[in-house]
């Protein structure tokens, strides 16, 4: 059954959100099942209203389909290949739900990276379950999301080398080398080497050393450090990882 259009929605534009939660051990995504269309899973995303700013309507859309609120959604590029909408249950789903089914569509992506223990997500309006997947084990996706994660992906790769807060934001006040490298581990997906990676922000002295350990752990207790973001604000052009 379609919309009621009272809303205005624009039917040629929309935004897809790719949302990324670290878990303190994997990467992954949050997304969406559709209610109609066979289960098939997507991004949250959906059609713009005419009287809303783009970051507007991407805040919106998390909301109504996820729950979500109050995250920053940066956004990403714009995706508007004319076939990125040529599965059958795509077609068969965009007539249950939209008013003009054919039209093409260019959808403006935006992404983000949250500590997933920190939210709880519900789906809502035609999302009939919302869940996090791993992003390396991702199925087909709707349309071409899987082609937008990979590039939503390879961006946070690139922002997290350049602009180590990022990652911080993800950890806990007081955290250990082991957790900041399983961090960076699983965005980059790939093993790093500890001593090269403790030395890197050591030396770059992003880290002040707490005098507090780790306790009721089954190995060595490891220290406890705190992001000095101060010292951050000074350095951030001349740092990369």
């Amino acid at each position: 059954m379609t919309r009621n259009t009272v809303n205005n929605f624009n039917p040629h534009v929309s935004v897809d959100c790719v949302i990324f939660g670290f878990d303190g051990v994997r990467l992954n995504v949050l997304i969406i099942e559709r209610e109609q269309g066979g289960g098939v899973s997507a991004l949250p995303g959906d059609l713009i209203l005419d009287d809303e700013t783009l970051d507007d309507s991407a805040n919106r859309v998390l909301y109504e389909l996820t729950g979500l609120s109050d995250i920053y959604l940066k956004q990403l590029q714009a995706f508007g290949d004319p076939d990125r909408i040529k599965d059958l249950r795509d077609v068969q789903w965009l007539r249950n739900v939209r008013e003009e089914p054919s039209a093409r569509v260019i959808t403006i992506a935006y992404y983000s990276l949250v500590n997933l223990q920190n939210f709880s997500p519900k789906a809502a309006s035609f999302a009939r379950d919302v869940r996090w997947e791993p992003v390396y084990e991702l199925g087909e996706l709707a349309f071409d999301h899987n082609v937008i994660v990979d590039k939503a992906l390879e961006q946070l790769r690139l922002n997290l080398k350049y602009d180590p807060l990022i990652g911080f934001e993800l950890l806990p006040e007081k955290f250990t080398l082991r957790q900041l490298q399983k961090l960076y581990e699983a965005v980059l997906n790939h093993t790093i080497d500890k001593r090269n990676f403790r030395k890197k922000f050591l030396t770059a002295k992003l880290l002040k050393p707490l005098n507090e350990k780790e306790q009721g752990v089954p190995h060595k207790p490891a220290q406890y450090y705190e992001f000095d973001r101060k010292r951050y604000m000074r350095i951030k052009d001349k740092f990369w990882f």
